[in-house]
């Protein structure tokens, strides 16, 4: 099989080529990717030398770009995105464009090569805050960051692609994904870089916003096992092992490194922050998911990774680009 990956230079994205690779002798992967910020080749170093692997510098929004790259491909998984809420507050321009454009040119590109699948990689916040229960695919979508509004649009640009054209077309919603690789603008690899720097984590609020949280190498396995079994047309939750509040998350991350509660720095919330996220997933259980790792587990090798790979995220976060985000998001919050 050949499968285009969308954006597989990104946290998730890289996970899930090292899986597909990895797991599955009979496929190739061509990975757009527009090399942004956090779409870092050195994500996917591993997997270079690989013949089955080839990575095309391109744009999603650009429909020659999405045409060059989808010729030959049986299967599309697209992960290109904007994703940080943070940086959607600041500007929301490049969200849309990306999220909601580039998704809608890379369904107009599949169609016209006819590609027998197109899995869309969306999130939960699109249900919103939830104040009590589980979110179901069916939910009414409730966006309340310009990211999840984004990711919104694209997931029903998705649908009306399959309602009208017959696209064979799929959508995931994930919870918290969290795991190597994921670039140290996210609340978890910041605490933990920031800590192992000697620096406070900016905790919002009063910390009680409850996330659901799922390792990417699990979301790896759930994205290939809907690419492989899921019916057109259909929506998946995919949910984490563990539900908490960012100030339990805060502790138990302290308590794994040996962190003093000093460097828990208590800053004013952001913006239209949602207090809660919770999936049901019944429907992918039914396909046969389960979580391969328990979270405790998953968290501690998480920091062990960042730990032992400070060559990869220290020059991240000592470039322009992350330090301009930071005081700009920050600077009033932390005087």
């Amino acid at each position: 099989m050949r499968l285009l990956v969308t954006g597989g230079l990104g946290f998730i994205g890289s996970n899930f080529v090292r899986h597909i690779l990895s797991s599955r002798r009979d496929v190739s992967v061509v990975n757009l990717d527009l090399c942004t910020y956090a779409g870092n080749p050195a994500n996917l170093a591993d997997v270079e030398g690989d013949r089955r692997y080839k990575l095309v510098k391109g744009d999603i929004a650009d429909p020659k770009a999405a045409a060059r790259a989808m010729k030959g491909a049986d299967a599309v998984v697209n992960f290109a995105a904007e994703t940080h809420v943070d940086r959607s507050i600041l500007d929301a321009s490049a969200f849309l464009r990306t999220n909601v454009i580039g998704a809608q040119v890379l369904l107009d590109a599949a169609l016209r090569a006819k590609v027998g699948r197109f899995l869309h990689v969306g999130t939960d916040e699109v249900y919103g805050s939830v104040a009590e229960g589980f979110s179901t695919e069916g939910d009414r979508l409730e966006p309340n960051s310009p990211y999840a509004a984004s990711k919104a649009a694209a997931d029903l640009v998705a649908r009306s692609y399959f309602v009208t054209h017959g696209a064979p077309v799929i959508v995931t919603r994930a919870s918290n994904n969290f795991g190597p690789y994921q670039f140290p603008e996210k609340a978890l690899p910041l605490m933990i870089t920031n800590w192992l720097g000697g620096e406070p984590f900016p905790l919002y609020g009063d910390g009680r916003q409850v996330r659901d949280w799922l390792y990417v190498v699990d979301h790896a396995r759930a994205i290939a096992l809907v690419l492989e079994k899921a019916e057109p047309g259909q929506i998946y939750n995919v949910g984490g092992t563990y539900s908490c509040d960012n100030r339990e998350l805060v502790g138990r991350v302290r308590a794994l490194m040996g962190v003093s509660q000093e460097l828990v720095l208590p800053v004013p919330d952001r913006p239209g922050h949602d207090r809660r996220y919770a999936l049901d997933c019944a429907k992918i259980k039914a396909l046969g998911y389960r979580p391969a790792y328990d979270f405790e587990q998953a968290l501690k090798a998480t920091i062990d990774w960042y730990r032992a790979n400070e060559r990869w995220w220290r020059p991240l976060k000592k470039h322009a680009g992350f330090k301009s985000y930071y005081r700009r998001q920050y600077a009033s919050r932390l005087a």
